[in-house]
C-alpha cells in the first residue's frame, strides 16, 4: 500500500515522503491517526505543487535574509548611555537596546537573534552579531557615547 506521510513517523518517514506499507499498517493506524494519505495520483500531484509552493517561498526567504544582511552590514547604530568616572557606563549595553537602536533605523529584528561580541561597559565601538538564516550572520557597528543628559 502506498501512503504520502502527513508528518513524521518514526522509522518510516518525514512528512511528504512517499512510503510502501502493509495494507493493516496503513488502513489500522496511518489512516485513522492522520499520519498519512492515500497515494492516489491526486493526493501525490498535490503533494508536488505544494513542495513547489514551499521552494518557492523558502527561495524568498532566503533573498530577503541576504538582504537584510546587507543591510546590515553598512548599519552601524548608537546608543547613549549615563556614564560615571572613567568614562564607564552605568550598567551595560544589551542586545536589546541593540534591537531598539535598529528598529528606530526601520530594521527590525529579534532580539534574541543578536549577540554582543563581549560586554559593552565603557564608550567606544563594538560589534554585534546578527544569527540570521543558516550561516548568514552580519555584524553590526555598535557605538557607544555619553548621553546628553
Amino acid at each position: 500500500m502506498k501512503l504520502i506521510l502527513k508528518e513524521e513517523v518514526e522509522h518510516l518517514g518525514s512528512p511528504g515522503d512517499l512510503v510502501d506499507v502493509k495494507g493493516g499498517y496503513g488502513r489500522n493506524y496511518l489512516i485513522p491517526h492522520g499520519k498519512a494519505v492515500m497515494a492516489t495520483p491526486g493526493a501525490i500531484k498535490e503533494y508536488e505543487n505544494l513542495q513547489k509552493q514551499a521552494e518557492q517561498r523558502a527561495e524568498l526567504t532566503v533573498e530577503k535574509a541576504k538582504q537584510l544582511a546587507q543591510q546590515l552590514e553598512i548599519a552601524s547604530v548608537t546608543i547613549p548611555a549615563t556614564v560615571g568616572e572613567d568614562e564607564k557606563i552605568h550598567g551595560t549595553v544589551t542586545n536589546i537596546q541593540v534591537a531598539e537602536a535598529l528598529e528606530e533605523r526601520g530594521i527590525v529584528i529579534d532580539k534574541r537573534k543578536i549577540s554582543l561580541d563581549q560586554d559593552i561597559k565603557t564608550l567606544g565601538e563594538y560589534t554585534a552579531t546578527v544569527d540570521l538564516l543558516g550561516d548568514l550572520k552580519p555584524q553590526v557597528k555598535v557605538w557607544v557615547v555619553k548621553s546628553s543628559d
